[in-house]
């Protein structure tokens, strides 16, 4: 679990994992900053480390190559301010505007972020907190070869130091952390920023989602990135799952045939 000393929220929500969680401090350090760690109930061990990037600048950082996942705890900012919980994969889809490598993604964990996006509406459910819980697509740095996914507080300064909302999406992390089952798991091509249809399926029926393409990334997205999408998955993708009103006309052609190209099932949502 990576925590930014440069991040409100994230230093928010590492705070929830060494107070309330368990997380003690080790005899090591990561790039001069100290190492928390617990053991999870599956068996292995959460390290919680702390650096002095932005998140989607981390392009580079020597993160152990031993580790299974990255899980980036971040603020999310909107220009909406909407009270927000959420999870996605890193990378770019097109050019690097916010850290990474222009058109490389990071593997997608989709069964782990099932898990926190499912953790996080329990735990919005039982703390009455009056939050969306949502999906992003797959955006921003860093692009990494590794299973990489950030879980996020947002929108603005006041959800920022929530800390009823942190400590919501620590437990997203630590579903994440801890998940073992493996689900059906799909690549969601369409719609808004936030799609809440991808959501909703996610949270009431067994399919997890990977990368997820937006409608604004479509028009600039080719088989070589997408095949990326596909491949840089930790499951198998059985399919992907289309917004298809939210497509627009004209990209519905060029995209099936790629998806055709891949040999890639799909569906329409």
């Amino acid at each position: 679990m990576v925590a930014s000393k440069k991040d409100e929220a994230s230093l928010n929500i590492s705070r929830q994992m060494i107070e309330r969680h368990g997380f003690k401090r080790k005899f090591k350090r990561f790039m001069g900053n100290p190492v928390y760690s617990r053991e999870m109930p599956n068996g292995e061990t959460a390290e919680l480390i702390f650096i002095d990037q932005e998140p989607i600048n981390s392009q580079g950082l020597p993160f152990p190559e031993s580790a299974g996942l990255l899980i980036f705890l971040s603020r999310h900012k909107s220009e909406s301010g909407r009270p927000t919980l959420s999870v996605h994969t890193p990378g770019n889809l097109g050019e690097a505007h916010l850290g990474g490598i222009p058109r490389a993604v990071s593997i997608s964990p989709a069964s782990a972020m099932k898990e926190a996006l499912l953790a996080m509406r329990r735990a919005q459910e039982e703390m009455d907190l009056r939050y969306d819980v949502s999906y992003e697509c797959t955006h921003h740095g860093p692009s990494l070869m590794m299973p990489a996914m950030f879980v996020e507080l947002g929108s603005s300064p006041d959800q920022w130091r929530d800390a009823d909302a942190a400590e919501a999406v620590a437990r997203g992390a630590l579903a994440a952390a801890s998940a073992e089952r493996v689900y059906p798991t799909v690549i969601g091509i369409g719609g808004p920023h936030y799609n809440s249809k991808f959501t909703s399926k996610a949270l009431t029926t067994e399919v997890a989602f990977g990368h997820i393409i937006p409608k604004y990334a479509i028009k600039g997205l080719d088989e070589r990135v997408l095949r990326q999408c596909i491949e840089r998955t930790v499951e198998p993708v059985d399919r992907a799952v289309l917004d298809w009103k939210g497509i627009k006309g004209a990209d519905r052609r060029i995209l099936l045939a790629m998806l055709d190209e891949l040999g890639l099932n799909y569906e329409k949502i």
